[in-house]
Parts: C-alpha cells; sequence; structure tokens
C-alpha cells in the first residue's frame, strides 16, 4: 500500500503552489519545547518541494505553546492577555528556528501575522495577497500565523486550519496540506474505538464528514472538525486538502508524489469567484436573517439578490454594509452576505416588496436587502 497510486491523488501530483499548516502539538513535541529536529525535516521536505519548483506558503502553529513551555506554564491559559503574552515570548523562538533551517538550504523566509480584521476588510484583503504573491514571486517561505498577540476573540481565526484554508483561498493554491498528530481522519475517534477506520479519499462537502472529526487537544484549538471545515473553504478555491501525520517520514514530498498517505478531501464544484471566497471566508458576521421558503429556494435555486420580502425576522445590531447571516426557517445555513440597510431599518421593511421601501423609510439604497454579487450562497 505504502506506494499505492490513486486517481484522486493526481491533484496534489500536479500541485505547483502548495499551503502546508503544521500544529502545535507536533511542533512542540507534544509540550516539551519547540522539536527542532523535526522542524528541520520538516523544512528539508519543503527545500525539495521548492527545487522541483513547487511554490510552497508555511502556515504554523505553535507560538502560544512554545511560549507556555519558556514561561513554564503546564496549562493553556484561557485569558486572552495570557495568550498574547505567551505568543510574543514564543514568537521570536519559532521565527528564529525556521529562519535558521531554511538557511541550510539558501532560502529566506518572511514572517507574516494576521488577523481576521486583515482579512474581513478588502482592501487589506487584497493587501495581503498581493504581499504574500510578491513573496512567492521571490522564491521567499513566507511562514504566516496568526497574530496572537494583538488578538481578541472578536477577531481571532479561533485556529490555524481555518487561517490555513483562507491563505489557500487568498493564493488560489492547488492545494492545502495539514500536518497533525494523527493519520488521518477516522470513521471514529482511533483513541477510543481500536475498529476506526481511515478514510483515505472523500468529497470536502460531505456532511456526514462532520459528525467524524474529534475535538481539539491540550496544546491547539483545532481539532479534527476545524480540519474538515477548512478542506469545505480550501474547496472553495478549488483547492484539495491532505490531512496527514506530520510525523511520517517524508511526509509532504511522499504525499506530491502522490502517495495514499493521510485523508485526501477534494472539492466538488468549480473554483468560486474571487470576491465570493472572500466573502465565504468571513468568520464574524453582525447579525441574522431568517428568511422564508420561496427566499431560500431562489437563492439556492438561481443565485438571485435577497429582496426584503422573503426575509421573515432578524437579529443584530448591524449596520450597513454589515456581513450578515441568512437562515432558514430551521435555522439552518443557507447564506451571507453584505447588507444595504441596518437594522433599525431592515426591521420596518421585512416582509415588503422592494418598491414600498421609499415610502417606508423615505428614501431608498436599494431594491434589495442584499446584493447578488455581495451574497454567498453556503
Amino acid at each position: 500500500m505504502s506506494n499505492e497510486r490513486v486517481p484522486g491523488r493526481d491533484a496534489l501530483r500536479g500541485a505547483r503552489r502548495v499551503v502546508v499548516k503544521i500544529g502545535s502539538a507536533l511542533l512542540t513535541n507534544d509540550g516539551r519545547g519547540l522539536d527542532e529536529p523535526a522542524i528541520g525535516g520538516w523544512v528539508d521536505q519543503i527545500a525539495a518541494l521548492h527545487k522541483r519548483g513547487v511554490e510552497v506558503v508555511l502556515v504554523s502553529s505553535g507560538a502560544v505553546a512554545a511560549g507556555m513551555v519558556r514561561l513554564g506554564w503546564q496549562v493553556r491559559p484561557s485569558a486572552v492577555h495570557e495568550l498574547q503574552a505567551a505568543a510574543a515570548v514564543g514568537q521570536n523562538g519559532l521565527t528564529q528556528c525556521y529562519e535558521h533551517h531554511f538557511a541550510r538550504h539558501g532560502l529566506l523566509t518572511a514572517q507574516v501575522l494576521l488577523t481576521h480584521d486583515d482579512l474581513s476588510n478588502r482592501k487589506r484583503y487584497l493587501n495581503a495577497r498581493s504581499a504574500l504573491r510578491t513573496l512567492v514571486d521571490l522564491r521567499v517561505v513566507p511562514v504566516v500565523n496568526e497574530n496572537d498577540t494583538v488578538v481578541t476573540d472578536e477577531i481571532r481565526f479561533g485556529d490555524n486550519d481555518t487561517l490555513g484554508a483562507l491563505v489557500a483561498n487568498l493564493l488560489e493554491a492547488d492545494a492545502l496540506v495539514i500536518l497533525t498528530d494523527q493519520e488521518g481522519l477516522f470513521d471514529a475517534d482511533p483513541r477510543h474505538n481500536p475498529g476506526a477506520r481511515l478514510i483515505h479519499e472523500g468529497r470536502a462537502g460531505d456532511p456526514s464528514l462532520a459528525a467524524m472529526a474529534g475535538t481539539g487537544g491540550a496544546l491547539g484549538r483545532g481539532g479534527m472538525t476545524t480540519k474538515v471545515q477548512a478542506a469545505r473553504l480550501a474547496a472553495r478555491s478549488g483547492a484539495v486538502t491532505a490531512i496527514a501525520s506530520g510525523r511520517q517520514p517524508e511526509v509532504l514530498t511522499r504525499l506530491v508524489e502522490g502517495e495514499r498517505l493521510g485523508t485526501l478531501l477534494c472539492p466538488e464544484e468549480a473554483p468560486m469567484a474571487a470576491r465570493k471566497r472572500w466573502l465565504a471566508g468571513q468568520l464574524q458576521v453582525r447579525g441574522s436573517l431568517v428568511l422564508d421558503a420561496g427566499a431560500v429556494k431562489v437563492l439556492r435555486g438561481s443565485g438571485s439578490s435577497l429582496l426584503p420580502v422573503g426575509v421573515k425576522a432578524l437579529s443584530g445590531n448591524f449596520v450597513r454594509g454589515d456581513m450578515v447571516l441568512c437562515v432558514d426557517e430551521q435555522g439552518e445555513r443557507v447564506a451571507k452576505g453584505l447588507v444595504n440597510y441596518d437594522a433599525v431599518e431592515a426591521s420596518r421593511l421585512l416582509g415588503k416588496p422592494s418598491h414600498q421601501i421609499e415610502a417606508i423609510l423615505g428614501y431608498m439604497e436599494a431594491p434589495e436587502l442584499i446584493h447578488r454579487d455581495n451574497l454567498v450562497v453556503l
């Protein structure tokens, strides 16, 4: 089986731009400080990919975990200011470690720290994309991490799996590789079920995968659930996602050669347009709109704009231009987009036809609550 190659893996074999995410448990040797030999091994593999002409962007966890070790903390703190302090202490060591090992191969690295704020603003999103693309064109290896030193609960990505997927979207990468301390995604928790089977290939949008995913470990925030969600997000730009054990020898080079390692989750649909990907990647929403069955059908069937006549209720204190979530009457997610009216105004428009907007409000900003160009169906 070790040399088996399967058709679904061709996307990895042909990948020219790959985002590699490495989790905290791997980088910190399960909490015993930075595992420099292991980091050196992954750097060697990335350097080998570079020699083949593959562009690699590294998304690295480990700043908080490394800082915890340096500070002598045994338990990950929950207070934001303590997480910020741990990240500040740990990020220096993490960056120096990567810089040292990539220098052995004559490769330059660039530290790129992002918050969700950087990607939720369209202009900053485009600036981040431009900077990362320039670095890649210069054959520099960007090392991306969440900016834990300044992040708050309102703007955090939640885990670096999600950040990796957003970077894959940002750069229109061919593949997202998530290295973890597990062999891949199993149909049951292998820690408690010895009969659990590894899922070799699957569809990124398969709803049954979420039920199989587990929870996060002590060092990181992301469990298998976030990895499945990341695969769905990466699929929006057409990227395949591989979830594999970072402890497998030469795991990166073997994956891009098409070897059947870990779990491969493939996109089902054509890549989403760039603006739609940006909309889909926004994690923070300021409110929600409850749609009637007719509106749900129209949005899913034809991708039309959302008119106020199809909205039954709303929640949240959003303002014009905010991201809002659209749900059906059972609370299931349908779409999200940028709203044209604030919550007070929108509440007066619920269920009303568009031609009445000006009479109700005294003006009409737009005939729709959310224009189709600013709306993405989930």
